[in-house]
């Protein structure tokens, strides 16, 4: 709710090995990587919620209360992309049953050891987050919106006591609420930026997800050399005669300091996905041959990198 939505963690939290190593010992189910996600209304929930996807969780939103030591259980038997689950729970799922912090100990009787996260924010930056959306609180009825507030409170404060993790977003923007979430529970490796570089044809049109876009046509063009013309930049001798031309080296080495020098701060303004396209007339050869080793320098320069080729074939 807003775009302004400080953080105090508690102790407890310990990092997925960490917890993982702990069940280990005490004989708890495994490998399993549970986060359960609640708090105030308008504390910033969701944006918690699609920081946790962006950094490889499944996250399954309104999740009634007490569905969540089944949904766990489907978790563990699932494995591969459900080993990491964040589970949100806020006012509506309260519909089945107010008892937070009962559905959280029968989970963790049960063998799992959740994280619990739990945002919060002062009830006036609340107000001011539902005032500014023309909302009112899901529990204010014909009240105020301070006691909708205040009936959340009195329904969460035993959660809160067992949260592992408190957010307090009253002064943190949702950029910023984002990377401590990040910072929090992601892997190194999820958290970096992976690259493609997209080889295409100028003549079908500009990828519509390029970030950058490269022109490889200043190139002599290996279609006018009778033994090149029915093979592609993939092959070796095109991919010679390319990238043996003047100018080539240079421009493939000063995209990959482009790249390389840009990449801290895309990683740090939370994109992680970024598209260079390469374009020549027809996306055969000297798009391809160019792409394939902007690739390979970005991967020497330990940027995650790979080449695809959009056109390739389509001739």
């Amino acid at each position: 709710m807003g775009a302004h939505v400080s953080v105090d963690t508690t102790a407890r939290l310990g990092t997925p090995g960490q917890e993982r190593a702990a069940a280990d010992e005490s004989g708890e189910r495994p490998a399993t990587d549970l986060v359960v996600v609640t708090g105030v209304s308008g504390g910033g929930r969701s944006t918690v919620a699609r920081a946790l996807e962006n950094v490889g969780y499944y996250v399954v939103d309104n999740l009634p209360q007490a569905l969540l030591v089944q949904l766990a259980e489907l978790a563990a038997k699932a494995g591969g992309a459900a080993r990491h689950t964040a589970m949100v729970l806020d006012v509506r799922s309260r519909v089945f049953s107010t008892d937070l912090a009962g559905a959280i100990r029968d989970l963790r009787e049960k063998g799992f050891s959740p994280r619990v996260v739990f945002v919060d924010a002062d009830d006036e930056v609340l107000i001011r987050r539902f005032e500014s959306v023309r909302r009112s609180h899901p529990l204010q009825g014909d009240g105020r919106l301070s006691d909708g507030i205040a009936a959340e409170r009195a329904l969460l404060a035993e959660a809160r006591e067992q949260a592992d993790v408190l957010i307090d977003t009253s002064h943190l923007n949702v950029n910023q609420l984002r990377a401590r979430v990040e910072e929090l529970f992601a892997s190194p490796e999820a958290l970096r930026l992976r690259v493609t570089v997209l080889s295409f044809g100028f003549k079908y049109g500009l990828p519509p997800d390029a970030d950058f876009v490269l022109d490889a046509r200043f190139l002599p063009n290996p279609y006018w050399v009778p033994e090149l013309r029915e093979h592609t930049g993939r092959e070796e001798a095109v991919s010679r005669y390319v990238l043996g031309q003047r100018g080539a080296n240079t421009f493939v080495e000063t995209y990959a300091r482009l790249v390389t020098a840009t990449a801290p701060g895309f990683e740090r303004e939370g994109k992680r996905y970024l598209t260079v396209a390469v374009g020549c007339t027809g996306g055969k050869h000297r798009s391809v041959a160019i792409s394939e080793e902007l690739a390979r320098r970005l991967r020497e320069l330990r940027v995650v990198a790979h080449a695809q080729h959009r056109d390739l074939g389509r001739e």
